[in-house]
């Protein structure tokens, strides 16, 4: 626990809590209400008595519901295992509790979701991580240098958090080449996969069938509060998982699973098309006084500090009553900040003017 510190993240979603004027930019949080008919099945849920333990892989209804979706939209192949988890971050914790022996080295590209270090670090393992800037994006030659005799994974999220970058077909097909040609094993964190805007979400298994495949239900259907996600891979590495959450998670949220068969067939793309134009008001809003890498996904913007580091400008925006994230907080470095523009437009507007006038200092 002494390799863990405070969630930057979460120490600034604390201070939200007493700011109540404030324009918040800080946690990835959907600013939408779940589908009615999703809303719908929940209650009944709970009102028909789903609410006691589940088998701990999750209701079969679910898994085998999540089985078909993923079949079509993943390329999960037919003798893949999968496990409903408490949230994507359950499945991360899962993943690298069975697949880390201390000492083992997990590549993370850096900027990286808070998460991912200290997870490799809490189970023993060593995180190597891998520099993206200036860009944001992965190069597979940049990967592949930092393989060694002990790497046990490679760490990959797609679209990523912080930076709103989504990977093309042919980047996926890169870097799953080499976590295959080099023995090692690829998890690939999709928790933003509906959030693709310029072109369709392109997932790692269908490169590395061996990969596992990070998801959740809590950002496509504004339900991060009901802690569901799920992991699929080999089946050998999903039962041990299972193994694993029947000593700590026990089980996800019973009436949560049974809601999520309702919402695996709804239609989320209007809220998804809101959710570009949120993207392109920022970047637009944000691009004559920062310097910006537009984003393709997710729903981040990962702008530079147009002056001192990230300590002190976050600081002048939270004087400003601006709530952002420092990049140090999911970065080995302290040049940038995180932006997350899951809010109403007005809030978003209201944001960047305070954002422009803070940069003109």
């Amino acid at each position: 626990m002494d390799k863990i510190e405070i969630s930057g993240i979460r120490r600034i979603f604390d201070l939200v809590q007493g700011m109540s004027d404030a324009a918040d930019f800080s946690l990835g949080q959907p600013d939408f209400a779940p589908p009615e008919r999703v809303q719908k099945a929940a209650i009944e849920a709970i009102q028909g008595g789903k609410n006691k333990y589940t088998v701990t892989q999750g209701i079969p209804a679910l898994v085998e519901h999540l089985r078909a979706y993923l079949a079509r939209t993943a390329g999960l192949r037919k003798d893949g295992g999968i496990i409903i988890t408490a949230g994507s971050a359950g499945a991360l914790f899962l993943t690298l509790g069975v697949l880390l022996e201390e000492g083992e080295e997990v590549i993370v590209p850096d900027p990286y979701f808070v998460l991912y270090k200290h997870l490799v670090h809490f189970f023993g393992g060593t995180a190597v991580m891998l520099d993206t800037y200036p860009d944001f994006r992965i190069k597979p030659e940049k990967l592949e240098a930092l393989i060694t005799p002990r790497t046990r994974a490679i760490l990959f999220n797609n679209p990523v958090n912080p930076t709103g970058v989504a990977y093309t077909r042919e980047e996926v097909a890169a870097i799953a080449d080499v976590a295959r040609r080099r023995g090692v094993q690829l998890i690939s964190d999709e928790i933003y996969e509906a959030f693709s805007f310029d072109f369709p979400h392109e997932c790692a298994l269908k490169h590395d069938p061996d990969a596992i495949l990070i998801g959740g239900f809590s950002k496509k259907f504004g339900v991060t509060g009901w802690r569901l996600g799920f992991a699929a891979g080999p089946r050998d590495i999903m039962d041990k998982m299972a193994m694993l959450q029947q000593f700590t998670f026990v089980c996800a949220p019973s009436p949560a699973q049974v809601a999520a068969i309702t919402a695996l067939d709804e239609d989320m793309s209007s809220v998804i098309a809101g959710y570009r134009r949120k993207r392109d008001l920022v970047v637009e809003g944000l691009k004559d006084r920062f310097e910006i890498v537009a984003p393709q996904g997710a729903f981040y913007v990962f702008p530079k500090c147009p002056w001192g580091d990230d300590d002190s400008f976050v600081r002048a925006a939270i004087e400003s009553r601006c709530l952002v994230v420092p990049g140090g907080a999911c970065s080995e470095r302290k040049t940038h900040f995180r932006i997350s523009y899951a809010q109403p437009e007005s809030e978003l507007r209201r944001g960047i003017e305070i954002l422009n006038k803070i940069a003109r200092r």
